[in-house]
């Protein structure tokens, strides 16, 4: 019964081609949805679009689309209006930490790059599909946010920045949103193995590692659960914000890293 609610709805992902966007695709495919499959690394998408298509026999079309960049996002939205694809649902998905150093050291293509991508992706993206949304009075934006918008930890600055303004942003929508049927939910993870580490620390997967050393932490299929989960919720129901941790991690700082994997 929960699966027929999603049914036939168009969910488009960005970040889509790993980690979290990834696991969200494979898990919605499951409901019966057609997928709108947006991210930079066109290989990997077209690979996630074959085995989704070969295994649920859905559709999935894919979109090379770097969200940072403004005039490829108005490209997409272009095309998806041109195409009469309104999607129901949008995951904000994609984002990025690059670089953990104090504000006075900070690299500023490395804030660019965060700025870019987690903030002003997001906000492009969504309001070039929001109107379209409204007109039908329906439609559901989950932002994935972070323990990160909640909490500063030390050398994380800018990323939190962003991380704070996403949860900001999330509480702005619903009240910009208050007369219609549309909801908004934040999703905001702990840690979570992934490539994000590799990409903070630009491609060193041995200081990577060591991020998720002594204790297990999340998955991204953990957040794709919850994200269904917050999906499936009767239409009277918009579960607003949800921060999800590893039960090793009790806050931004405090991880107990007594456990192996």
């Amino acid at each position: 019964m929960i699966k027929n609610v999603l049914k036939g709805k168009k969910i488009l992902i960005t970040g889509a081609s790993s980690g979290i966007g990834k696991a969200c695709a494979l898990a919605l495919a499951e409901y019966g949805v057609h997928l709108l499959l947006v991210a930079r690394r066109i290989r990997r998408l077209q690979q996630l679009q074959q085995e989704i298509i070969q295994k649920h026999h859905i559709d999935v079309a894919i979109y090379e689309t770097d969200i940072s960049n403004r005039s490829q996002v108005t490209a997409l939205a272009d095309d998806l209006r041109a195409k009469k694809i309104t999607p129901d649902i949008l995951i904000n998905n994609a984002g990025l930490a690059s670089g953990l150093s104090k504000i006075q050291d900070g690299n500023f293509d490395d804030w660019d790059k965060m700025i870019d991508t987690n903030l002003k992706g997001l906000l492009a993206i969504t309001r070039l599909l929001l109107p379209h949304m409204i007109e039908r009075n329906t439609g559901h934006i989950i932002n994935i946010g972070s323990i990160a918008g909640h909490q500063v930890y030390p050398n994380g600055n800018v990323y939190n920045a962003t991380k704070f303004a996403v949860r900001a942003l999330t509480e702005a929508m619903n009240i910009d949103l208050v007369d219609t049927n549309i909801r908004v939910s934040s999703i905001d993870p702990g840690a979570v193995e992934t490539e994000f580490s590799q990409v903070r620390f630009h491609g060193d997967k041995e200081r990577a590692a060591k991020v998720y050393e002594g204790y297990i932490p999340l998955s991204a299929e953990d957040i794709a659960d919850a994200v269904t989960y917050v999906l499936t919720r009767p239409p009277h129901v918009n579960i607003r914000e949800m921060l999800v941790l590893p039960t090793a991690q009790r806050s931004a700082t405090v991880i107990g890293r007594t456990h192996t994997k």
